[in-house]
């Protein structure tokens, strides 16, 4: 085979998502949930379409420097903030534990009465203070 057809038959890797991507787009995903944020709230506020805010949780499309820096700031937490872990020293997949917080934390943010997310507040300090 000559160099050219060997180098098209190589697969293009510069624009396809990698490991790196799906993490950082995890990290945004746990974000996003512990804010209270739906997909389309998120998309909103950084100026995508929704489709747009799945890929990028998912992984699927890359993130450019400009909006990453843009979703940092949406989501309130450093650049750092997403590649946190991607050394290996946190599991990629949630365990029990870490689904329940978010969970937690996405239903706390759906209440809308105040009165209530305070009364469940003050239960879960209550509750936290036995446990100590």
């Amino acid at each position: 085979m000559t160099e050219i057809a060997s180098k098209e038959e190589e697969p293009k890797r510069a624009n396809r998502a990698t490991d790196t991507d799906r993490y950082v787009g995890q990290r945004i995903r746990e974000r996003r949930i512990m804010l209270g944020l739906s997909q389309q709230q998120m998309a909103d506020l950084i100026g995508v379409t929704y489709q747009q805010a799945h890929k990028y949780e998912r992984g699927i499309n890359r993130i450019s420097a400009g909006r990453l820096y843009e979703i940092s700031q949406v989501l309130g937490v450093p650049v750092s903030y997403f590649y946190e872990g991607l050394d290996g020293s946190r599991a990629s997949e949630l365990n029990a534990r870490q689904r329940m917080c978010l969970e937690l934390a996405r239903n706390f943010a759906s209440i809308k009465h105040e009165k209530h997310q305070e009364a469940l507040s003050q239960m879960a300090r209550a509750l936290a203070d036995k446990a100590a």
